[in-house]
């Protein structure tokens, strides 16, 4: 089956405290868009709403704009930016760096169906 969805409109929106998340659901594919302002943190905008101490979810990412530090629970560090593509386990806090937005797209699937979804 071939299937096409537009980011324009997508499957489902998901705002929170200095970012929101927009999400297209295909067969075989959750693919999701975030968008984080300038003093976005994990552990203080999205923490609260998963009721986690990191951030639980896998991601396979690429950024498409500005820059985020990623530091996982056991204490290594790593920073991405405009067209960098990571892959980052469960197990992290993040944040923006620096004045500008960030966006990043993420295929990994988990973003797109559970992050930053109250239970």
């Amino acid at each position: 089956m071939f299937e096409v969805k537009t980011l324009d409109k997508p499957d489902e929106r998901r705002d929170f405290p200095r970012g929101h998340l927009e999400a297209v659901h295909m067969t075989g594919l959750d693919f999701a868009v975030a968008t984080f302002e300038p003093g976005w943190r994990w552990s203080e905008s999205v923490g609260p709403i998963a009721g986690t101490d990191s951030c639980q979810v896998h991601h396979n990412g690429y950024m498409v704009q500005g820059r985020m530090r990623i530091r996982m629970d056991d204490g290594a560090e790593s920073e991405a930016g405009p067209g960098d593509v990571f892959v980052c386990p469960p197990g992290h806090d993040a944040w923006v760096v620096g004045d500008d937005q960030v966006v990043m797209y993420d295929f990994a699937g988990g973003m797109a169906q559970e992050y930053a979804k109250a239970d």
